[in-house]
């Protein structure tokens, strides 16, 4: 289901004076409108900085971007990954006000504790409907990662499931999963 360009116009500028709060909060448009997020916790926070090193380690040709706005306004949906990894070269080509997801290889999620259904399910279908190739979802409360890849436009094709402890193969990357925590 996409949202008509006015309302997601309006959605935007909503979710920009939102941002602006105290607070800070976290705000994503998806097919039902606005999406507020808690402050990642520990384990969520060290796991992507965790995984970030390894990816800016292994290819210093790519940039990695954390809590940055990624839209795509031809279907409505703004959303703001935990890792979106894009070439360096295609920096000067994005627009001011989010990255576009055209130009991103990779997006990581890092399963939230109190909101696992948005990465799990709402994050897949907008994620394949913005034609991210790869998705990794890596879950501290499992202790799982997932590659999602081959997008449709509502899901993704191919889903390979790895347990924490395994390197995990994901593109031109192999993520170690090792030092990663876990919920409790």
């Amino acid at each position: 289901m996409s949202i008509d360009a006015a309302t997601f116009a309006r959605l935007r500028e909503i979710a920009d004076e939102l941002s602006q709060l105290p607070m800070k909060p976290r705000v994503e448009i998806g097919p039902q409108g606005l999406v507020m997020m808690m402050s990642p916790t520990t384990p969520h926070g060290l796991t992507a900085i965790h995984l970030r090193r390894q990816l800016e380690q292994q290819t210093p040709d790519v940039l990695v971007f954390t809590d940055t706005d990624m839209q795509d306004a031809a279907i409505g949906r703004m959303r703001v990954p935990d890792l979106m990894v894009l070439p360096a070269d295609l920096i000067d080509s994005q627009p001011d006000e989010a990255v576009n997801p055209h130009d991103v290889e990779l997006v990581i999620e890092v399963v939230s504790k109190s909101n696992p259904e948005n990465d799990y399910r709402d994050k897949i279908v907008d994620y394949s409907a913005m034609g991210i190739p790869l998705y990794l979802i890596v879950d501290p409360g499992r202790g799982i990662a997932q590659v999602m890849s081959e997008p449709d436009g509502t899901s993704y094709r191919k889903t390979e499931t790895y347990d924490y402890g395994q390197d995990v193969p994901v593109g031109r990357w192999l993520l170690s999963t090792d030092r990663l925590p876990r919920y409790r």
